[in-house]
């Protein structure tokens, strides 16, 4: 199918995008468009107007600022995955990242159109859940930032107003003896989600777990945090039995759906396999 008819802008500046958001009918923000324009065609969304960002400069970057990694809401998915910086210190984004789709897919999309886009079985969203990632609001209101638990609001919904862009998404640096990792369940590689999981992981130094952040992904309207594996895990030797006790436990607000890739009671299962695999995952990358 081809979509409706609808009008197409090409900012240059983010303070021209912002006019143009506040003033056309029912207009769109359109970054790496793998999401959006596949709805379109199928009709699923038809908005009057189109503001393209992709021309606008300095939304594209990877760079370590105090206390965070900083990256551009332009920043394709490849050049996550391949950034060095990204691979040795937040290597759950890495992980996520390089399941995105095929290869034509990570070199258009983006990662600030996926966190907007905020569907619970992408793999982005649970990814920067778990990394406890604040996102960079830009409006005609001014800036303002965002924690994820705040910004993922119902599926398909966030923080971000209609008049405003998401330009940065910024996350904490780890502390020692950290380490991080995401595996997703799918019917096949670059499929969405059907059960996911993201963990960070930090101990003291031994095999104790000092603290610890787990989203899962595809069992609710939006990411989720798995908030009662970390009670459990927190002060606890991270061994084998550990682990398992922990990933049995029942995750709040936990809500799969039942379609053709699974049922919900199979998907409540998998998230017990794949939050002690990731758990798992995370403890021996700890440095």
């Amino acid at each position: 199918m081809t979509p409706k008819k609808f009008d197409y802008y090409s900012p240059t500046s983010l303070s021209e995008a912002l006019d143009l958001l506040g003033t056309k009918e029912e207009a769109k923000v359109l970054a790496g468009g793998q999401s959006l324009l596949a709805l379109m065609k199928l009709r699923l969304a038809a908005p009057k107007s189109l503001v393209d960002i992709t021309k606008l400069e300095g939304m594209s970057y990877i760079r370590e600022e105090n206390g965070y990694l900083a990256i551009g809401a332009l920043t394709i998915h490849d050049m996550i995955e391949l950034s060095p910086i990204v691979k040795e210190k937040y290597t759950l984004l890495t992980d996520a990242a390089s399941k995105i789709g095929d290869q034509q897919i990570r070199n258009r999309g983006t990662v600030g159109g996926s966190a907007c886009h905020a569907d619970p079985a992408a793999d982005l969203p649970t990814a920067l859940m778990a990394a406890d990632a604040n996102f960079v609001i830009q409006g005609p209101r001014g800036r303002r930032v965002v924690s994820s638990k705040d910004f993922f609001l119902d599926i398909f919904t966030t923080a971000v107003q209609h008049d405003e862009v998401l330009t940065e998404i910024q996350i904490p640096s780890l502390p020692p003896h950290s380490g991080t990792g995401y595996i997703k369940h799918s019917r096949r590689e670059g499929d969405f989600a059907i059960t996911s999981c993201g963990v960070v992981l930090t101990t003291d130094g031994g095999s104790t777990c000092k603290d610890v952040r787990i989203a899962l992904g595809s069992i609710a309207s939006t990411p989720l945090r798995f908030t009662n594996a970390e009670n459990y895990l927190k002060g606890k030797k991270l061994d084998d039995k550990t682990i398992v006790e922990a990933s049995n436990q029942k995750p709040d607000g936990a809500d799969p759906p039942s379609d053709m890739h699974g049922s919900r009671d199979y998907r409540m299962e998998m998230i017990k396999v794949f939050t002690k695999r990731s758990l798992k995952l995370a403890l021996g990358r700890v440095k």
